[in-house]
């Protein structure tokens, strides 16, 4: 067995290239909303804030538009 050294790794700026060339489905409001009523109603709190910031950015307006 040989080894490599230095073993390489990704950076974060390849990272989030990689993540930028393939656009993620963004859930609707109303999924989302649903989400943050069974959190609540759960008392998950952490799901609660979650959920909250995930509407927010989902009713944002998007650059450019």
């Amino acid at each position: 067995m040989t080894a490599r050294w230095p073993v390489r790794r990704p950076t974060e700026s390849a990272a989030l290239r990689a993540v930028g060339r393939s656009a993620r489905p963004q859930p609707s409001v109303p999924a989302l909303m649903a989400a943050l009523l069974d959190a609540s109603e759960r008392r998950d709190r952490e799901g609660t804030v979650l959920c909250a910031h995930r509407v927010v950015r989902a009713s944002e307006p998007e650059v450019g538009e």
